[in-house]
């Protein structure tokens, strides 16, 4: 079908109608959707506006119906608002008391009633918060029917600033009588000057210090506590503390009651009112500081006799003592405590001068130690210094921040503590090494140290001596191995006696193994006591020995000196029988007188008889020398005249061996001999220089004085260049007739030698012998 041009613009027609009614609805729609939100946005503003604003409001209704914001609920203590006014006091700690909500109740039914507004303050019990209730009858456009409306206003902050201020003023009030009180009873003078320096006001102290009789005559007079200062007087200076506007605090003397006392005033400016002052009794504190100062140096100086160092820092880490022990320890000079050195600046001079221990990191080192001002307990370290020296370093805190440096040189005491430990392992080693059996006793009896012998010697064990037993226990062990077991008790009085009784004592036992002992109590300076243990069996065995070689010795003594004694008048008897017949035949008393060749044979019998009387006479002097039997008569002699008549006997022997002989010495020279037995010393000697001498050979005899530091009296050099001897000869010639090993006699030159030794040595000289082979020999006697 179609549809013609009319029906098509009518169906357009229609459209467009359509759509101009629909754009119409959603204009509409649009308008008021556009008016819902602004109302919304306005009733958020509006309940925004009611949630911060100061009041809230309560609407309660005439059926006791209540309305109001969650706010309020929080107000009261609930979690959400009541339904009805009669639920405002629940207990437990929500809501009003019940007599608050009495009040409140009362106060809306007489608003709903009369329409008067009302106000009450209520504070809800277990709750901080102060309300205030402002109500009024509602608008009818609010709630028709004579609803109340109710606004509530949290004024706590408000109220607490009133009550503060009231307190405050209270207070104020109650401080400003005490401060008068005080001002008034206060001990010390005090006074107030108007701003042309009058005196206004005055206290009680002020006005006994002045001698007055109440305040306002002191005012009226003008009565001056203080005197005039360098020609200014107390108002002049209080007006120059006010035109300053600074406090003035100065020590003056001044008369109080008829004593001179020292104040320290202080004058202190109240704005342009006037200045007000005070003075405080000073003088006690002055004493003490005086007497403080004297302590203080007093102690000072009785620092410096102390052999410890002392250095006191202040609360500044400054130095401002040092006694004399601790400027020589650490080197410090005078400049050091007057200029008050920092503490980092001591550590450091100290480390230039090798005063501080070797450390890898010193800038820490220095800082761990400044760290010892902020420690609240003692400090103390071991400084060991080059060199060699040791010091113990003390840092005492102070309570006024400071801090104490004590230096004790401890180096002579270390190394005394190792001498005396190496006096103890090397008395431990002594005595574990000797061949006594040692033990030492406490007083109380127990065993406190012994050495490894005591055991072994009395029979016991080492485990048990490691338990330290006491003396009867050690006594009990002991007896089990003596013959006589009491002998135990004579042990124990011993220990006693060197422990209590401090005297030493000693015995002797028998060990039942054969052993004699021999112990001995020895008191030591600790107040301990030794007891020392010898086994005396080998001894005893020995001991008995030797008494019987003693007594073979003493007569075999016996019989030497009647040998010697026997033998002198055997050889000399016969001897001089010889001599004398054979001086009668050669005089020819028997006879004719002899000629020729009986005249020789007589001769050579004198010549013989002589020197064997010679020898006789040596070797009889010789062993009563060695037996101790030579009789020695000492007289005084001067030297010179018996060297001179040796010399004269021996003068045909020298000239006959082609020698020369020089005497050197001078007469005076005189000691204590036998005269006799000196001269055949001295004659031996020559008569071995003239034998040992060759045909032109020279022999020197000197006497010579001694020195100062001498110890003998008088000296006799005999000094020849013959032959001379080896050190092997000489030896041999000393030695005289002495055996060998074998008991042999070996032949010897002759006795000369040993003869002159022994005589020199028994007038208490001695004789010393120098000869080489070839170069002579020089003999040299010392005599007392």
């Amino acid at each position: 079908m179609e549809l013609t041009p009319l029906a098509l613009v009518l169906i357009g027609l229609l459209l467009a109608a359509w759509t101009v009614g629909a754009a119409v609805v959603v204009l509409r729609a649009s308008a008021k959707t556009t008016r819902m939100r602004a109302l919304q946005k306005s009733m958020k503003r509006m309940q925004h506006l009611l949630d911060v604003a100061p009041a809230v409001p309560m609407l309660v209704r005439v059926d006791g119906r209540v309305e109001g914001p969650d706010r309020l609920a929080r107000w009261l203590g609930f979690e959400k608002m009541p339904g009805y006014l009669s639920e405002l006091a629940r207990g437990k700690g929500e809501g009003l008391a019940p007599e608050q909500l009495e009040a409140l109740s009362e106060k809306i039914r007489t608003t709903q009633k009369s329409a008067a507004p009302f106000q009450l303050a209520l504070t809800p019990p277990g709750s901080g918060r102060s309300l205030a209730f402002a109500g009024a009858l509602a608008d009818p456009q609010v709630s028709p029917g004579g609803a109340a409306l109710v606004w509530v206003f949290d004024f706590t902050e408000s109220e607490a600033e009133l009550s503060r201020l009231r307190t405050a003023a209270t207070r104020a009030e109650a401080d400003f009588a005490a401060l008068v009180g005080l001002i008034e009873a206060a001990p010390m003078p005090m006074w107030f000057r108007a701003s042309d320096m009058k005196l206004q006001l005055v206290n009680q102290a002020y006005v006994e210090a002045v001698g007055a009789a109440s305040a306002e005559k002191v005012v009226a007079a003008q009565a001056e506590l203080l005197e005039a200062e360098n020609g200014r007087s107390p108002a002049e200076i209080a007006r120059a503390s006010l035109e300053a506007q600074e406090k003035n605090e100065r020590i003056v003397a001044a008369t109080i009651h008829g004593e001179r006392r020292s104040l320290k005033v202080s004058d202190l400016p109240l704005g342009r009112e006037g200045v007000a002052g005070y003075a405080i009794d000073i003088e006690e504190q002055q004493q003490v500081e005086r007497a403080f100062r004297a302590y203080r140096e007093a102690q000072r100086a009785m620092l410096d006799q102390l052999s410890v160092g002392v250095a006191q820092f202040d609360g500044n880490e400054r130095l401002v003592f040092a006694n004399l022990p601790f400027t020589r320890l650490f080197g410090l000079g005078a400049e050091a405590i007057s200029e008050r050195i920092a503490f980092e600046r001591f550590l450091a001079d100290a480390r230039e001068r090798g005063r501080t221990p070797e450390v890898r990191d010193f800038p820490e080192w220095r800082r761990e130690h400044v760290g010892w001002f902020g420690q609240p307990a003692t400090q103390e370290e071991a400084w060991p210094l080059p060199g060699g020296t040791h010091l113990r370093i003390v840092g005492h805190p102070m309570p006024d921040g400071g801090l104490v440096l004590i230096a004790e040189d401890r180096t002579e005491q270390l190394a005394l503590s190792a001498t005396r430990d190496t006096l103890l392992r090397t008395r431990t080693a002594t005595l574990d090494s000797l061949f006594e059996a040692l033990a030492i006793f406490a007083p109380d009896g127990s065993v406190q140290l012994w050495n490894r012998s005591f055991a072994g010697t009395w029979g016991l064990t080492p485990e048990f001596l490691d338990t330290h037993p006491g003396a009867q226990e050690l006594l009990d062990a002991i007896a089990e191995n003596l013959v006589r077991p009491a002998e135990a008790e004579q042990i124990g009085a011993v220990v006693r006696a060197a422990t209590l009784d401090r005297r030493g004592q000693g015995g002797r036992t028998e060990l039942k193994d054969g052993r004699t002992l021999r112990f001995a109590g020895v008191p030591l300076p600790d107040g301990n006591g030794l007891l020392t243990v010898l086994d005396i069996t080998d001894s005893q065995k020995a001991e008995q020995a030797l008494r019987e070689r003693a007594r073979a010795l003493e007569e075999a003594d016996a019989v030497k000196a009647r040998f010697l004694a026997n033998m002198s008048y055997e050889f000399r008897t016969p001897l001089t029988t010889i001599g004398g017949y054979a001086e009668m035949l050669k005089s020819g008393a028997a006879g004719e007188e002899l000629d020729g060749a009986a005249g020789e044979y007589v001769d050579a019998i004198l010549a013989a008889v002589e020197r064997l009387t010679e020898q006789v006479e040596n070797v009889l002097d010789l062993s009563q020398s060695e037996a101790g039997l030579l009789p020695i008569t000492k007289e005084e002699i001067d030297l010179l005249p018996l060297l001179t008549e040796v010399v004269r006997e021996r003068e045909q022997a020298i000239i006959g061996a082609g020698l020369s002989l020089d005497l050197k010495g001078r007469r005076g020279r005189k000691v204590m001999a036998d005269r006799r037995q000196l001269a055949r010393a001295v004659g031996n000697l020559l008569d071995n220089a003239i034998a040992a001498t060759p045909e032109g050979g020279r022999i020197v005899i000197e006497i010579s004085r001694p020195g100062e530091s001498d110890d003998w009296s008088a000296s006799i050099v005999m000094r020849d260049n013959g032959s001379g001897m080896s050190k092997t000869d000489l030896d041999r010639a000393l030695d005289g007739l002495k055996p060998d090993d074998e008991g042999r006699i070996e032949k010897r030159s002759g006795l000369g030698l040993p003869l002159a030794r022994q005589l020199v040595e028994a007038h208490g000289g001695t004789l010393s012998i120098e000869s080489r082979k070839g170069a002579g020999t020089t003999a040299t006697i010392l005599l007392p």
